[in-house]
């Protein structure tokens, strides 16, 4: 899974006031109008620009690449329990066959067999293996995920995050990413 990111849409790379991204998936972008309001009205600092200019009748200003912003916001501890951090946690494949298609979520332990939906009992599952398991436990049908269910931490989610890197990485936000990439000179 890529993020699509336009290079032309010129967004800009958000940074917390410890030079980290606020997210790293998604990625933690504003939009050019959305980084000039917010230098407007000095919540940021712009750490690098953009070659493209913007003109209004009263100044020029170059778009702001990567800002800063002012004042620190803690992270969250806990990630939501939500569909995509599921998918996230779980690398966006099925946990049965390893199919990255028709992704849904399978609970382990079948609500109708008292299961529960948490962190702990629900798994990323492609339909086709989500059909096929039904609502049997794993050790009648011989189906165990390949990573057991477990309530990831904001960190696990960023460290998969950084696997699934935007298609587009302009070179000023380099120096703040941690990706796995061969950096070019």
């Amino acid at each position: 899974m890529t993020i699509h990111v336009s290079p032309e849409a010129c967004p800009a790379l958000v940074l917390n006031a410890d030079f980290r991204p606020l997210s790293y998936y998604p990625l933690s972008l504003w939009s050019w109008q959305d980084a000039i309001k917010a230098v407007c009205l000095d919540r940021v600092n712009i750490v690098s620009n953009y070659d493209t200019v913007i003109h209004s009748p009263s100044f020029d200003m170059q778009l702001p690449s990567v800002v800063s912003l002012k004042d620190y916001v803690k992270p969250a501890l806990h990630p939501a329990f939500t569909r995509f951090n599921v998918f996230l946690r779980d690398r966006f494949q099925c946990q049965y066959c390893g199919s990255k298609d028709d992704l849904t979520f399978d609970h382990v332990i079948p609500r109708s067999k008292g299961g529960r939906t948490t962190w702990e009992n629900i798994v990323a599952a492609c339909a086709p293996c989500n059909l096929r398991k039904a609502n049997r436990v794993p050790w009648d049908i011989k189906m165990f995920p390949k990573q057991a269910p477990y309530h990831p931490t904001v960190h696990d989610l960023h460290n998969n995050g950084r696997a699934f890197p935007p298609n587009h990485l302009h070179q000023s936000w380099l120096d703040y990413l941690y990706w796995d990439i061969e950096l070019v000179e």
